[in-house]
């Protein structure tokens, strides 16, 4: 009778990635419980686990699940949706995303969560760090979608956009909300749920929901998630309105510092660039969203040059960290008119700096696979037809694992997902419910 606490995914090719990153061919990862109990050859493992349930890869590729440093899962309902031409940045947040998040329900808020969860799921995506907005439902929000997380098994950080734009009310709700959301992480034992204190942008944030949003990220240990600098407009009104720059003035008021993340940052200085560093502050750069709003490509070869940590992430573009490494490549080689740059700094965001991020988040080695480790793994299609070894790793997963579709994802030893099936959620039951929900949500969209 098979162990059905034990495991054993093998007669794979494993790349562990992490410090050791390790590549074994025929290789297996036994688990146990929630954690990585053993890694090795397959038949080795099958001899001396006899009882493992056996998931068998049949020459796939198995490796850490990715991580998503940035994510809007609320911007689910904002495929095929119409709106007014924009012809700027901030026309884009006026006549599509703040019309989408002030038309959400708390029911629209779960499924916006579910969709691309599950889309998370089916992409390898195990972990992801989100960034919520629902001013017509903000109470309830954070726990709704942590809800969706526990349910559907993935690991997750969530946070909601604290901004004045909304009026005093919508700024105390969201500090509210936040708080509520701090208290229920700081007392769940799964180790699947983070939190982190939510702003929007500097230019819709004020001095004193500042203040108080970075006393209440303090109060909690952790930092804030605030998008910085997306837009030239967001550096212009932080120096008419305060006479500091973006970063100048999160760094004076106490907001900087290695648990924040400065979102896109691509509009900011060399002396900016010099703050961050010098706190050493998360940057997460998102090169798909940056395109496609027309809002520049970041310097991220010179922050990274100057040591500071530049993680990736979708800005709910995607759940598909594997599109949006590709992506992150191909911009470095568009903007830089060489094709020899970028590679390594794109490839490491995903592998390296994103597992650094939630590791420390979660307290947990996560975006690796290591004895001791959560056992959050998964089986890409990706059978190697040319030499697979530690030194060509990254052109595989760029060339080859992004290519490819996920077979099995696997999260805290859980299965989320086997031969393409998913386990925790039913994806046809999702999207009839999206399907007759949305247009209702579409209505109040057009009628703002």
């Amino acid at each position: 009778m098979a162990n059905t606490d034990q495991k054993l995914v093998g007669n794979g090719w494993v790349v562990t990635l992490g410090e050791d990153n390790r590549v074994i061919e025929k290789g297996g990862v036994l688990i146990e419980g929630t954690t990585v109990k053993e890694i090795g050859a397959t038949e080795d493992l099958k001899a001396r686990y006899p009882e493992a349930r056996f998931i068998d890869a049949k020459g796939r590729t198995i490796l850490p699940g990715f991580i998503c440093a940035h994510h809007h899962l609320y911007s689910t309902f904002a495929c095929g949706i119409s709106c007014k031409p924009s012809e700027n940045f901030v026309q884009i947040l006026e006549n599509l995303w703040w019309k989408l998040d002030r038309a959400l329900t708390l029911e629209d808020v779960e499924l916006s969560a579910l969709i691309p969860i599950a889309r998370a799921i089916r992409a390898g995506t195990t972990t992801l760090l989100d960034h919520h907005a629902s001013p017509s439902a903000i109470l309830g929000s954070l726990g709704g979608i942590g809800d969706v997380v526990k349910k559907t098994g993935i690991r997750a950080s969530l946070c909601y956009e604290i901004t004045d734009r909304n009026g005093e009310q919508g700024a105390d709700e969201g500090l509210k909300e936040s708080r509520e959301w701090l208290k229920r992480v700081k007392r769940d034992k799964s180790g699947r749920l983070h939190g982190l204190v939510g702003l929007h942008a500097a230019m819709t944030v004020g001095e004193k929901t500042l203040a108080r949003s970075i006393e209440l990220a303090k109060e909690f240990d952790t930092g804030l998630h605030v998008h910085v600098a997306e837009d030239k407009a967001d550096e212009d009104d932080s120096v008419q309105k305060y006479g500091k720059r973006v970063v100048e003035r999160l760094h004076a008021a106490g907001g900087l510092g290695p648990k924040s993340m400065a979102i896109h940052c691509i509009h900011v200085d060399d002396r900016e660039i010099d703050l961050l560093r010098e706190t050493n502050t998360i940057v997460v750069h998102n090169p798909q969203s940056n395109m496609n709003n027309a809002v520049g490509a970041a310097r991220i070869l010179d922050m990274i040059g100057r040591g500071i940590r530049v993680g990736l992430g979708t800005d709910g573009m995607t759940s598909d960290m594997r599109e949006e490494v590709r992506a992150a490549l191909w911009l470095r080689h568009h903007e830089h008119k060489d094709s020899r740059v970028g590679f390594v700094e794109a490839a490491l965001a995903l592998l390296k700096t994103n597992a650094e991020i939630a590791s420390a988040f979660f307290g947990k080695p996560l975006g690796r696979i290591a004895v001791g480790a959560p056992a959050d793994l998964i089986v890409s299609d990706h059978i190697p037809f040319t030499p697979l070894t530690p030194d060509n790793v990254l052109g595989h997963v760029i060339f080859g694992v992004a290519a490819e579709p996920i077979n099995t994802t696997i999260v805290d030893g859980k299965i989320l997902m086997h031969d393409k099936k998913l386990k925790t959620l039913d994806w046809e039951e999702v999207s009839e419910r999206a399907a007759k929900l949305s247009p209702e949500t579409w209505k109040r969209f057009a009628a703002l």
